[in-house]
């Protein structure tokens, strides 16, 4: 026999041996659809919210693949109009929606932003799809405004099954004034790479049990 046909014949035997194995589970897809709190506006690649959350992720050995679907500038209603196609696209098996930021900075009513909020998380559940509703605080001194604000997240939440993590932003804002320009970009709204690693201490959890939601609903791996 040939030394060409023996390595033929091992090659096919170990492809083989291969295909006998357990097929390794995959981790679930996140899609992390948002602003630019959530694409990263501003910095370097790998520096953003989705890079920086995939390495916290990685770091702790839970398995899933997060895509960036965050858009600088998005509104609610942008997002409502964006999140049907982004999931054709992308076939995710969890969606985390972070959207409402430049809502606010428009001056646009906390009410028309849930009007657009709660279709968004009924197609981000559709099929029972686990999703992460993630909040934000809403600027300015007016506190009847504030309060407006801050309840329609856990309404959201609770009318549609989604984890929630109601202020996005409150690692920043706890920081002392003086000492927060290292967190922030120049424009004093954005987070910096230093202020994208304090928000995704604190998101990272409620992802990991978004993650461990999805995985739950993968079909098991073929024997």
């Amino acid at each position: 026999m040939s030394v060409q046909i023996r390595r033929s014949l091992a090659g096919i035997a170990l492809a083989v041996m291969l295909g006998a194995l357990p097929a390794q589970a995959e981790g679930p897809r996140i899609l992390a659809f948002g602003d630019s709190l959530t694409a990263g506006y501003g910095l370097p690649a790998g520096q953003g919210l989705v890079p920086q959350l995939q390495a916290w992720l990685d770091a702790r050995g839970i398995a899933a693949e997060v895509i960036d679907g965050g858009l600088s500038g998005d509104t609610t209603y942008g997002g409502r109009v964006r999140l049907p196609v982004s999931i054709r696209r992308h076939a995710p098996d969890a969606v985390i929606v972070e959207l409402g930021g430049n809502d606010m900075l428009l001056g646009w009513s906390p009410e028309r932003a849930e009007a657009n909020l709660g279709p968004m998380l009924a197609t981000a559940t559709a099929g029972g799809r686990p999703a992460l509703l993630v909040g934000i605080h809403a600027p300015g001194r007016d506190r009847a405004l504030r309060r407006r604000w801050a309840a329609i997240w856990p309404r959201l939440a609770n009318t549609h099954g989604t984890l929630l993590l109601q202020d996005f932003y409150a690692p920043l804002a706890a920081i002392p004034r003086a000492e927060r320009a290292p967190y922030l970009l120049g424009d004093g709204i954005h987070p910096s790479a230093k202020g994208v690693a304090l928000l995704v201490e604190r998101l990272g959890p409620e992802v990991a049990t978004l993650a461990a939601q999805a995985a739950a609903r993968q079909p098991a791996a073929a024997n």
